[in-house]
């Protein structure tokens, strides 16, 4: 009887864990849409780069800075567009120097070639110095947005949903694989 009990609570937590993981991703992918279609109204010459590009990748990114060191952490998805696959990831970011706030904002990257995707997806370091200065409320308010070029054959657009900060910081970002979302899908 213990065996059996002991089977199904295997199972129903197996069955629990993949309806986590695939409500985890369907989030994801719902921001990934959301996403697009704001950078599509704010840059709409975005759209028709994205589409001829190798991959993307799009990211959600909380962050705060409190004086002297500056937090965020996030999740997002990379597509390969030649292959036609996502990639869940995640990211974290610390950094040092001066800044005050909260900052709530989307990452897209545009990968113009197969290099520069891979070299993201499986290496996925950026580091280099930061200013910023944002003050919006989801609705109204202002950021500086567009594309800039970050590294060779990588194009970032950032669009701030929310928040109020100053900051200059230099920041090491992390961007990697989630193996949880990955795994069995």
């Amino acid at each position: 009887m213990t065996r059996v009990l002991f089977a199904v609570l295997m199972f129903t937590s197996c069955a629990v864990f993949a309806q986590g993981q695939e409500e985890k991703r369907a989030e994801i992918r719902k921001m990934r849409t959301e996403t697009l279609a704001k950078l599509y109204q704010v840059h709409p010459k975005a759209k028709g780069s994205i589409a001829s590009a190798y991959g993307y990748a799009v990211f959600s990114n909380a962050g705060i800075n409190l004086i002297f060191a500056s937090l965020a952490t996030g999740r997002g998805i990379a597509r390969d567009n030649k292959a036609g696959r996502d990639i869940f990831m995640g990211m974290g970011s610390v950094g040092v120097g001066l800044g005050l706030g909260i900052k709530d904002f989307r990452g897209i990257f545009v990968f113009k070639t197969k290099k520069a995707f891979d070299d993201f997806v499986n290496d996925g370091w950026e580091a280099g110095a930061h200013a910023d200065a944002v003050a919006k409320d989801g609705k109204s308010g202002g950021a500086l947005e567009g594309a800039i070029s970050v590294a060779p054959g990588v194009e970032l657009y950032q669009l701030t949903e929310a928040g109020l900060a100053i900051e200059a910081t230099i920041q090491g970002t992390k961007y990697f694989k989630d193996n949880d979302l990955n795994a069995g899908k």
